[in-house]
C-alpha cells in the first residue's frame, strides 16, 4: 500500500485526486487550511486529515513527520483576477507564497526521506504554459510551478523519482465559478453567457471535470507512467 500525500485536499481538484487514490486502495493523507473540508472530503474514506497552511514551513515539515510518502501531488493554489496595474504588492506576495512557495516548501520536504520510485506531482495550470490577460500574477506563478517541476526532475532521476505537473484549463470547481461571478459582475451578463466566456478558450467548449484530473495523476503515479519526468500534462481540449 502506497502512502500518497495530497495538499489542498478539501475541495475541488485536491478532493477528486484524493479519494481517487483512496477508491484503489492507497493510504492517503489530505491537508487544507480548513478542517471542516477536509472532513467533507474525507466521508466515506478512510483518510488521514491534517490542517495544514502550505506558506509555513514550520506546517509543511509538520505533515512529513510520520514516515516518508511514495506520492505526493502539490495542489494548494490560489489567485484572483487583476490587471498588473491594479495589483498590490500584498496580492502579488500572496499568489506567490500559495501557488510557487507552497510546492517549493512541499516538494522539499518530500524529497528529504521519499522512497525510490517516488513521485512528486503539481497541479499546474494552461496558465503554466501561456499568459493571460488579468492573470498575470497567477501565471507567473504558475510558470515557476512548471520550472520548479522540470528542475527537480532532473535532480531526483537518479533516485528514480520522477516530477511532473498536470496543466488542466478551467476545472468545474469553486475557482471556475468565481472566475464565472466575476465575468457577471464586471460585463453585466448572465451565468450561461459569462460561462460561455470562460470556456471560449477550450475548443471543446466545456470546462474540465475534477475527475479527468484525477485520472492523470493516477497515470503519473503508475508504473505506466515511469519513464514520464519533467513533463506538463496539458488537460485543456485542445487549447494547448
Amino acid at each position: 500500500m502506497r502512502r500518497v500525500l495530497v495538499t489542498g485536499g478539501g475541495s475541488g481538484i485536491g478532493r477528486a485526486i484524493a479519494r481517487a487514490f483512496a477508491e484503489q486502495g492507497d493510504e492517503v493523507t489530505i491537508s487544507s487550511r480548513r478542517a471542516d473540508a477536509l472532513l467533507e472530503t474525507a466521508k466515506g474514506f478512510a483518510m488521514h486529515c491534517m490542517t495544514a497552511d502550505v506558506t509555513q514551513e514550520d506546517q509543511v515539515a509538520a505533515l512529513f513527520d510520520d514516515t516518508p510518502y511514495d506520492v505526493v501531488i502539490a495542489n494548494a493554489g490560489a489567485g484572483k483576477a487583476s490587471k498588473v496595474a491594479n495589483t498590490s504588492l500584498e496580492d502579488w506576495n500572496a499568489t506567490m507564497a500559495v501557488t510557487l512557495t507552497g510546492v517549493f516548501l512541499t516538494f522539499r520536504a518530500a524529497v528529504a526521506d521519499m522512497p525510490e520510485g517516488g513521485r512528486l506531482i503539481a497541479i499546474g495550470s494552461t496558465a503554466s504554459l501561456k499568459g493571460g490577460a488579468n492573470i498575470a500574477s497567477y501565471a507567473a506563478a504558475k510558470h515557476g510551478v512548471l520550472g520548479l517541476v522540470r528542475s527537480l526532475a532532473l535532480e531526483m532521476a537518479g533516485r528514480n523519482i520522477t516530477c511532473n505537473a498536470i496543466c488542466p484549463g478551467y476545472v468545474d470547481t469553486g475557482m471556475a465559478e468565481a472566475a464565472i461571478s466575476g465575468i457577471m459582475k464586471r460585463f453585466g451578463v448572465g451565468h450561461e453567457e459569462a460561462l460561455a466566456r470562460v470556456t471560449a478558450g477550450n475548443p471543446m467548449g466545456r470546462l474540465i471535470d475534477p475527475g479527468e484530473v484525477a485520472a492523470a495523476a493516477l497515470y503519473l503515479a503508475s508504473p505506466a507512467a515511469s519513464s514520464v519526468n519533467g513533463h506538463a500534462l496539458a488537460l485543456s481540449g485542445g487549447e494547448i
